[in-house]
């Protein structure tokens, strides 16, 4: 039966159609791995940066407001679900459960995932969740302090992802099969060989790339029918091509909008793919795709990391510093098909802000300590020796408590600065924004200031440039000129002068302060408005600073629309000036 050109067609297309089946098998698997390869380093890049949020503290020994605020912030962020998990298995936050129902969740402690995470390694899972009903895919790393923080994200997406792109596959067989059986069926019932040639040009175009080829004109009925076939093959491939294309330049833009760094090498450290971002992070100009690691990156972290993947065939995770004191989180991960590695994918997040930031955290913890130890110390020292000795007289016990009285007002100044810098960075601060005379203000402030000004033998004026209306609010602005001035006194020696400018300039209201004061060093100009700096310490604490108002002022500036900038010469005096929206002048 196989010697007939009917049974020759059969198991031709049999064959041909099992074949094409285990491929599709084949490539689903290996999508699928895929796609939960991305998925989990998605899910673990972000629960190591939760992690490293906690400080190296447990889990267990942070507030759960604190808690409850990073898992938030954390999944609003990357649009995933956060669970963070105590030493002991008990749920402390989770961004799909309400804080008064935590309680009521079962112990962790077992859970696939938390347990492989509690004994340092990094633990994954898919299943339904039923406290959410849906089936979610989960990460989990340890808490560097002690503790689970746990990231899962809906596995629907990726199931989707591949159902996808089988279906594109299953397409893609479908038309092989059917042009396969379409070719066959035309040379097995072809009589004449001009049109069969035909035929075979309109199909060797196709294989070609040439998808607009067109089916000839033949009086054969079967064989016309063969070569519509063709065409109408021809244009789904068509269709497809377009498809692939599509999807590819979505994909394309995906890697190119994304704010991490993207890299692909091969088991042989070639690069296959890299983003616009990381190009950006590493300085590079040229192609790169084809090349070796080294010669396209030139890092040698990076290639130590990739070395350290490829060898344990586990996730790496490092910080490295690239030029321009910038730091950035490394992790590498492979990707694996049909069990085995075909490449690795590393991923880069710029942590350069959050080391500053966490940098600024520690400065600002530090200073706050320091200006709230001095103060407190003398207030306890004086209280003991009040306390203590029994032969002070009414004045020396009258000296002592002005001293303790003087020191408590500090503090008070101290906490109320920090409560109100708190309030404005934390935008909760309302204010009323109207025109407001800033001439007016400025002049006001000044004959408040009059006593300190003839006490100090300083000349103060004011000079307006038509007395200009600013976009503001009123008790901000006063506060902002006065806390100038005031700054302004203070590091003025007898003798000097003040002046406060009014002016417009470029559609805005321009103020400034200047005075002939002791001024600040080059170098420290920047850090003017930094909170608790100083350019006299000594100074600014007799007069009573608490080395909050300039970062106040600055602030406060910045929230009415505004900036704020300073010029200063050692021994000639700084200029502090300011700028506003200005008003539209109503009817006076």
């Amino acid at each position: 039966m196989l010697g007939s050109p009917l049974a020759r067609t059969a198991a031709f297309a049999a064959l041909l159609t099992v074949l094409l089946v285990g491929w599709e098998q084949c490539a689903s698997r290996d999508l699928r791995a895929k796609a939960v390869a991305q998925l989990d380093v998605s899910l673990e890049e972000t629960a190591r940066a939760v992690a490293a949020e906690l400080g190296g503290r447990a889990v267990g020994a942070v507030p759960a407001a604190q808690l409850a605020e990073i898992a938030n912030r954390a999944g609003r962020a990357a649009g995933v679900r956060v669970t963070l998990i105590d030493a002991d298995g008990f749920v402390r936050a989770d961004t799909e459960v309400a804080a008064a129902q935590l309680a009521g969740i079962e112990n962790h402690a077992h859970r696939e995932e938390v347990a492989a995470a509690a004994a340092g390694g990094v633990g994954r899972a898919t299943r339904l969740s039923h406290t959410v009903g849906r089936t979610l895919r989960y990460v989990a790393v340890p808490a560097p302090g002690g503790g689970v923080v746990r990231i899962s994200d809906d596995f629907a997406d990726a199931e989707a992802s591949v159902a996808l792109a089988r279906s594109h596959a299953l397409g893609v067989m479908a038309i092989a099969v059917v042009a396969a059986l379409a070719l066959l069926h035309g040379f097995v019932w072809l009589f004449h060989r001009r049109p069969l040639a035909d035929v075979r040009r309109m199909a060797a175009a196709v294989v070609d790339g040439r998808l607009e080829a067109r089916a000839p004109r033949i009086a054969d009925r079967d064989l016309a029918s063969v070569a519509r076939a063709i065409e109408q093959v021809a244009g789904q491939l068509r269709s497809r091509l377009r498809e692939v294309v599509r999807d590819e330049a979505q994909l394309g833009a995906v890697l190119e909008a994304m704010v991490e760094g993207v890299l692909v090498v091969d088991t042989r450290g070639a690069i296959l793919l890299a983003n616009s971002r990381l190009r950006e992070l590493f300085d590079i100009h040229g192609e790169i795709t084809g090349r070796p690691l080294l010669e396209g990156v030139r890092n040698a972290d990076l290639d130590a990391i990739l070395a350290e993947s490829a060898a344990t065939d586990a996730t790496v995770a490092r910080s490295i510093a690239l030029p321009g004191h910038r730091t950035v989180q490394v992790l590498a991960a492979r990707f694996p098909s049909e069990g085995e590695r075909t490449g690795t994918v590393t991923v880069f997040h710029d942590t350069t802000e959050l080391m500053r930031l966490e940098e600024v955290r520690r400065d600002f913890v530090a200073n706050a300590s320091h200006e709230l130890r001095t103060p407190l110390a003398a207030i306890r020292g004086f209280a003991e020796t009040l306390l203590e000795s029994a032969s002070l007289s009414p004045e020396e016990q009258k000296n002592y408590l002005e001293v303790i009285h003087r020191h408590a007002q500090r503090l008070s100044n101290l906490v109320e600065d920090l409560l109100e810098l708190s309030t404005i960075e934390s935008r909760s601060l309302r204010l009323e924004i109207a025109p407001v005379d800033v001439a007016r203000t400025a002049e006001n402030l000044i004959a408040d200031s009059r006593l300190r000004i003839e006490e100090r033998r300083i000349s103060a004026a004011l000079r307006s440039d038509g007395r200009p209306l600013a976009l503001a609010d009123a008790r901000a602005l006063d506060q902002v000129l006065g806390n100038l001035l005031d700054n302004a006194l203070k590091y003025t020696e007898p003798g000097g002068s003040i002046e406060v400018v009014v002016e417009e300039r470029l559609g805005r209201v321009r103020v400034a302060v200047v005075d002939s004061g002791i001024g600040i060093p080059a170098e420290d100009t920047a850090r003017s408005f930094e909170r608790f700096y100083r350019v006299d310490r000594a100074r600014s604490r007799a007069l009573g600073g608490t080395g909050l108002g300039l970062s106040i002022v600055k602030h406060l500036v910045q929230a009415m629309g505004g900036d704020i900038s300073v010029k200063s010469q050692l021994g000639r005096g700084s200029t502090f000036s300011f700028t506003l929206p200005r008003a539209a002048r109503g009817p006076s």
